[in-house]
């Protein structure tokens, strides 16, 4: 059984199968692009935290906010799992206050 790690593409030969084909590599590229964005955003506001600043960790979260919601409107990641990303970096930047307080 020789087989390889990667699935053989098969050639379309409907026109209409083959334009669905370039459209999902352009629609792929997007959501890597997003997808990436949303992880960079998140680990922007976990940096922050972890160095103790509230004033920029806020200011991220602000920011990183939009972008999680962005993702999950357009279906990326359903919108339960952007809710609770939002939840967690929000209580982790509430706890930066409760000690100093």
């Amino acid at each position: 059984m020789a087989t390889s790690s990667k699935a053989k593409k098969k050639t379309v030969r409907l026109a209409s199968g083959r334009k669905r084909a370039r459209q999902d590599v352009k629609l792929n590229a997007a959501n890597t692009a997003l997808r990436s964005k949303f992880r960079t955003v998140i680990k922007n506001v976990q940096k922050a935290v972890v160095s103790g600043d509230k004033a920029k960790a806020a200011d991220l979260f602000k920011t990183a906010q939009a972008v999680i919601d962005s993702v999950a409107d357009k279906g990326i990641f359903h919108k339960n799992k952007a809710a609770r990303h939002k939840s967690r970096l929000s209580a982790k930047i509430k706890a930066l206050a409760a000690p100093a307080a």
